[in-house]
């Protein structure tokens, strides 16, 4: 059984990015292609649309992605049944999370400080859960810090997943610091 390699954060948190970044490496990525390209993620969100969905109502279909990286949000996590993971967990700001949906959403969040309390949390529980998964090898990236430092980075998921095929150069080439646009100071 080959393991199933999930890219996976809060929404807005980069998992797009780090999943451009695999693929531009030279790793199979499950994509439907039905959601395009657009402002808010202009190189696209490479992502099975209706992986949520399946996974909630059929969670035995993330097995027709062995072999290949897959993006699952982290409350798709829970879904998940035993098997074989690698798991790479984008962390980023919280503020720059919702900076970005409130972006991408045309409107300020009017209950921000709600939503923040329940996105810590839920990064934290996911986080928590994870670790305690047999099944799981768990990475943990940093969002902010790939783009500040890609090549110091990139290694660490190229360590990670162990692949001989996996071009460092080309995933080091695939960081677009223009695309970081909801920045907060540290």
């Amino acid at each position: 059984m080959k393991p199933i390699t999930i890219v996976t954060g809060l929404p807005r948190s980069g998992t797009s990015m780090v999943m451009q970044i695999l693929q531009a490496g030279g790793m199979p990525i499950a994509t439907d292609k039905k959601r395009e390209p657009d402002e808010n993620n202009p190189k696209g969100y490479l992502e099975v649309e209706s992986i949520i969905d399946k996974l909630r109502d059929c969670p035995e279909s993330v097995f027709d992605f062995e072999g290949k990286v897959l993006k699952v949000i982290a409350y798709g996590l829970q879904s998940l049944l035993p098997g074989k993971y690698r798991v790479i967990y984008v962390d980023r700001n919280i503020d720059e999370v919702l900076d970005s949906m409130e972006k991408m959403m045309g409107e300020e969040d009017k209950k921000r400080e709600e939503t923040k309390k329940v996105f810590n949390k839920l990064n934290n529980r996911t986080k928590t859960e994870i670790r305690k998964r047999e099944d799981m090898e768990v990475l943990f990236v940093d969002y902010n810090k790939i783009l500040s430092s890609p090549k110091k980075h990139l290694e660490e998921i190229h360590r990670f997943l162990q692949d001989k095929n996996l071009d460092l150069d080309k995933m080091v080439k695939a960081v677009d610091d223009k695309l970081y646009r909801q920045r907060r100071a540290n």
